[in-house]
């Protein structure tokens, strides 16, 4: 009976202590995702939350924290809480002490104490060598805790007691009087205090020891993971947000206020009127549009596509398939990952020097379509070799055994089973090549805008000639518009949306907008394809 008394309190007592910590790990998620939506203006350190002043709910929020996290290991360390710590932290424990109080230390030191960069340094070096013989020299428990759990507790205290407030500043005295804002302090001490002290609080969670480690690194690796999807979802929220305005401006919704349209004999009226993707830019305009950029950029794509994936995926099987292993196949795989490392502007120079002599000496479609085909070819290469690869052995054998000849055991084996691969590297070639500013500035764009707000005719534009090539197109050859520069020259040219719009900002915030939804449907029909392929494996 005593011992299973005694069990039964040793179980309550634990499951008490495991939600202190578990608490710790859920006040270090709040704070964590608190400081995001600060840094990225989503909440201002300036005005309430909750009725609850920011700064100092920050502060509480930390100041409870560091305690809980400190308590945790001194209480293991006196023998109140159940844990398996080790002998030490480990010097990896003992460095991400070491470095935020470096930080802290040298800040204080040179900013509030006056000592200087030069005092300042000292100062950091020696309270952070303190942390690390703190972190390392103690038993576990105390090691991974009292070091780390102090970060948050005096950054909290900080906040509560207005040293670092709303309208704090540090002014760095450089020669650009470059200085660090309270806007952008608060949010980062916040979050890097938060992600030890969710560390920590995770490893006590575990009881120390192995079990404790690799909690700490899954509540690492959770919040990092979380902060990627965040910055993610809130880039795209803040420019639909920004460009929505300049967007809608003069949309009109009913039927025959949009521009008509003609197929098989037949007229019609589009049931809505968005001016800015269906307007160019004109004298007559009442509300400006950059149809003629999202035309120039889609075909800029296309032609780009057409011209590298045959060119990569016809390499990418001569490469696999036919050629030997040797220096020569290495040699290419050298230069197709140096290709593809080549800036773009590099790619641009080419471009400017070489296709646009030969095309006129003019700016064009075609220099354009080239050059971003140039910079696509060795990402096909190189996912298209990868996705060859991977394809078992057991198929071309079996193939084999059946009697089929070598390439139509490539054409109607590998290359389908390969497929998936081949069109995720094209999905994120695209996504590269769509958004370059500065091969288009070199090669393509012939303005701002283009004269008359008239759209580029590539389909309509080809004709038969009596000479070699017998086919011309000089709709290729003219200088036209994309996204990518047309934003890039808003932001220096500067241009409204017509009398209806006084600031230029939602004309360049709207153009973001649309270059962002034409990416995203890029990748949307590339990510459809791949799955339609992945489908059409499984069935077969």
């Amino acid at each position: 009976m005593a011992g299973a008394a005694g069990t039964k309190l040793v179980d309550q007592d634990t499951s008490g202590t495991d939600a202190v910590a578990a608490v710790a790990i859920g006040v270090s998620a709040v704070l964590f995702a608190l400081s995001l939506a600060a840094l990225f203006e989503l909440v201002t350190i300036s005005e309430p939350i909750g009725g609850v002043p920011t700064v100092t709910l920050l502060g509480g929020l930390l100041v409870l924290l560091g305690g809980g996290v400190m308590s945790f290991g001194v209480g293991s360390r006196l023998g109140y809480v159940e844990t398996q710590p080790r002998a030490s932290a480990g010097l990896v424990a003992g460095f991400a002490a070491a470095v935020p109080w470096f930080l802290i230390a040298g800040g204080v030191a040179s900013e509030t104490l006056g000592l200087g960069a030069t005092g300042g340094a000292v100062a950091g070096l020696l309270v952070g060598i303190l942390a690390l013989l703190a972190t390392v020299l103690p038993r576990e428990d105390v090691g991974s805790t009292v070091p780390i759990g102090a970060l948050p507790l005096v950054a909290g205290v900080a906040f509560l007691t207005g040293v670092v407030g709303p309208t704090w500043i540090w002014n760095l005295g450089w020669e650009q009087q470059a200085s660090l804002t309270a806007e952008f302090v608060i949010p980062v001490v916040t979050l890097f205090s938060a992600l030890f002290a969710g560390w920590a609080a995770a490893k006590a969670y575990g009881g120390f020891g192995a079990r404790g480690r690799h909690l700490g690194a899954y509540v690492l690796v959770y919040l990092n993971a979380i902060s990627i999807v965040a910055f993610l979802f809130v880039l795209l929220a803040f420019t639909v947000f920004k460009g929505l305005p300049g967007l809608l401006t003069g949309v009109q919704v009913g039927f025959g206020v949009g521009p008509e349209s003609a197929i098989l004999g037949f007229t019609f009226s589009v049931p809505v009127s968005i001016p800015f993707v269906m307007n160019g830019v004109a004298l007559l305009n009442d509300f400006q549009g950059v149809l003629p950029a999202i035309v120039g950029t889609f075909w800029l794509v296309v032609g780009a596509v057409l011209f590298a994936v045959p060119l990569g995926v016809g390499a990418a099987v001569f490469l696999t398939e036919y050629a030997e292993r040797g220096r020569f196949t290495q040699a290419v795989e050298v230069a197709t990952n140096g290709l593809w490392s080549t800036p773009s502007i590099v790619f641009g120079l080419f471009g400017f020097a070489f296709l646009v002599p030969r095309f006129g000496n003019q700016k064009s479609l075609l220099s354009g379509m080239l050059t971003l085909g140039f910079m696509l070819l060795p990402l096909v290469v190189i996912t298209s070799r990868e996705a060859m690869i991977a394809v078992p052995d057991e198929y071309r054998d079996a193939s084999a055994a059946l009697g089929v000849s070598k390439w139509q055991t490539i054409r109607s084996v590998v290359l389908p089973a390969a497929l998936p691969g081949v069109v995720t590297g094209v999905i994120l070639g695209v996504g590269r090549i769509a958004g370059e500013t500065a091969p288009i500035l070199l090669t393509m764009a012939g303005g701002t805008f283009v004269p008359g707000g008239q759209t580029v005719d590539v389909i309509g534009g080809f004709e038969f000639t009596a000479a070699p090539p017998f086919v011309a197109n000089p709709e290729l050859l003219q200088a036209t518009s994309a996204l990518p520069y047309q934003l890039f020259a808003l932001i220096t040219a500067g241009v409204g949306l017509g009398d209806s719009v006084a600031s230029p900002d939602d004309f360049r915030w709207a153009t973001a907008l649309v270059l962002l939804i034409v990416v995203l449907s890029f990748y949307a029909v590339g990510i459809g394809a791949r799955y339609y392929f992945r489908s059409k494996l499984r069935h077969e």
